[in-house]
């Protein structure tokens, strides 16, 4: 008779799950992005800034540097937090978009409605 099987499974791993999406504030009204903008993870992403669009503020930030994959959910996502910040009367910019998302936004004809600094 061999060996009882949960002998000869190995553990588990216990590295911890990379992030998809995190968001930080390093100012007031600005907030860097890192991760990824794509159908895996703008729910999530969604989810984290829902709150951001009711502060008190007149111009936010979104600093997009840290951003490492971008697909055409993570540009509707971008025209979804234009419309909210735009009915909260709050003045939504965008910095250091990645290429992938700048060639998107010109194909769809929106790169005229995003405020790209």
């Amino acid at each position: 008779m061999g060996p009882p099987i949960f002998l000869m499974l190995k553990p588990l791993s216990m590295k911890p799950t990379k992030f998809l999406f995190e968001i930080s504030q390093e100012d007031s009204g600005r907030f860097r992005l890192e991760g990824e903008l794509s159908f895996v993870s703008v729910l999530a992403a969604m989810k984290k800034t829902a709150g951001y669009f009711a502060s008190p503020v007149d111009k936010m930030v979104f600093d997009l540097a840290g951003i490492t994959k971008a697909d055409s959910a993570g540009l509707a996502l971008l025209l979804e937090w234009l419309r909210l910040a735009g009915q909260s009367g709050i003045d939504l910019h965008y910095v250091n978009l990645p290429g992938q998302l700048l060639a998107m936004a010109h194909v769809a004809g929106v790169d005229d409605i995003l405020i790209i600094d």
